[in-house]
């Protein structure tokens, strides 16, 4: 009994490991830049002293985030890696197409995880597929906030992307899959 116990341990403890890291393989790499904030940085930035309303705004959020990763490639190479990893996550996790945009080039997927509204996103992943000399990024948020809200981190945080996330924030869910 005790041997099963442990082994139950030993798989959840592997599995959530792998969740948390499954995007990690891309930190170190060569062509890669990544950007990582984990929650123990979110918190100290939402212990600063604030004055003005969009300021506050953006704590707020602060104080609702878990981790952001970002990772930033001009390599086609590591772009079809960043893909392959992110399509394979997207169908494991069950994330449900925010929005898509095809335009000059650049391919834009945003898939959701919700909360315990539709409102609430408990995680987020853009893939911005450039071409050419276009940039691809790679971001994963997650956390318990709203997608309304992300105009304000992306503002703050000038975030590769982050035009495409403004737009999404004013749109709507669109329909559950992946492509």
């Amino acid at each position: 009994m005790r041997k099963l116990i442990v082994s139950v341990v030993l798989v959840l403890f592997a599995n959530t490991l792998f969740a948390q890291s499954v995007f990690d393989k891309f930190d170190g790499q060569d062509e890669v830049t990544a950007v990582i904030v984990n929650k123990k940085m979110f918190s100290l930035i939402s212990k600063m002293k604030v004055e003005d309303k969009e300021t506050q705004q953006y704590v707020n959020l602060i104080k609702k985030l878990e981790n952001l990763k970002v990772f930033v490639t001009n390599s086609d190479k590591k772009s079809d890696e960043m893909k392959a990893t992110a399509d394979k996550y997207i169908k494991s996790a069950d994330l449900e197409e925010l929005m898509r945009i095809n335009e000059k080039g650049k391919s834009v997927k945003i898939f959701v995880k919700s909360g315990a509204t539709d409102a609430q996103i408990k995680e987020l992943l853009m893939f911005v597929e450039g071409s050419g000399k276009e940039e691809s990024v790679l971001m994963s948020l997650t956390g318990n906030f709203d997608l309304d809200e992300l105009s304000v981190l992306t503002d703050k945080m000038k975030l590769p992307g982050g035009e495409v996330l403004k737009k999404a924030s004013k749109g709507n869910k669109g329909t559950k899959g992946t492509k």
